[in-house]
């Protein structure tokens, strides 16, 4: 801070009183915001040593987004999308997510993380909160293609291990967590990789705190939607995985799917008279 010039440390004062909007302001807005001009705000960046200020706007965004509480996500989300069209906004920016997550992704990592779920002794399913949602939907189709498919729903940590204890080499683990990042699942998957077991993570950033015990890493965007991040680009590489899994195992999945038209028609299960 002493190095800083005058406009320098008005900048420097305010992000540290409002970080979690600072994030989420523009070069231009903040510059307006502090009272100095926005190459001043762009050589403060570079002062930080960033290459400029969208790389310091992106270290900032990532280093907060665990420390929000929900109502600071609303204050910010309010900001961020102000008095415009609400729904244009927000499928603008989730179509940007999955913009970036596919320029963004390790191919290898995908292709190898498929390759373990079509030779897996036993594949385990996990995540928790917001997440569980995206877990169960991979887990309910996976089912369509494998018997040996668990879903780990818990409401304790110790009934989590008790569900994975047995997990082992030869065994798949597909964790999911976004933040705030759950420590039921950053325990799960410490526990799985301590059993040699193969771990899929699908996480946000290489800083997750599951990412280090990944095999497979697979990132997806997921920045702020409200009080809960935008998951639309993670159901997109799960999507993928079902495709590609499927793909590998097309004989089976057909015959599978066969027999069940069969069981759905005899109990009627499907309303045919409007399809």
């Amino acid at each position: 801070m002493k190095s800083f010039s005058k406009g320098q440390k008005r900048i420097a004062e305010y992000i540290l009183a409002h970080y979690d909007k600072a994030a989420y302001l523009t070069a231009s807005r903040l510059s307006t915001l502090v009272g100095v001009s926005e190459s001043t705000v762009v050589r403060f960046a570079i002062e930080l040593g960033f290459d400029g200020y969208p790389e310091f706007q992106h270290s900032l965004k990532e280093l907060i987004r665990t420390r929000l509480t929900s109502f600071q996500r609303m204050e910010v989300t309010n900001q961020i999308i102000g008095d415009g069209n609400v729904l244009e906004k927000v499928l603008s920016s989730d179509a940007e997510r999955i913009r970036r997550t596919l320029e963004g992704i390790d191919s290898h990592s995908f292709e190898e993380a498929v390759r373990q779920i079509v030779s897996a002794k036993a594949i385990y399913i996990l995540g928790a909160r917001s997440s569980s949602y995206l877990a169960g939907f991979l887990s309910h189709s996976l089912g369509m293609v494998f018997d040996q498919v668990r879903l780990l729903q818990s409401t304790s940590g110790s009934e989590m291990f008790e569900k994975i204890l047995r997990i082992g080499q030869g065994d798949v683990l597909i964790a999911i967590s976004f933040p705030r990042y759950s420590k039921r699942v950053i325990h799960a998957v410490e526990y799985a990789r301590s059993r040699h077991a193969n771990v899929v993570a699908l996480t946000d950033s290489t800083q997750s705190p599951i990412a280090g015990y990944a095999d497979q890493l697979l990132i997806a965007q997921s920045d702020m939607a409200s009080f809960v991040d935008s998951l639309v680009a993670p159901l997109s590489i799960i999507n993928a995985l079902i495709v590609a899994v499927s793909r590998q195992r097309s004989e089976e999945v057909t015959e599978r799917l066969r027999e069940l038209e069969e069981v759905w028609d005899h109990y009627d299960v499907y309303d045919k008279k409007n399809t």
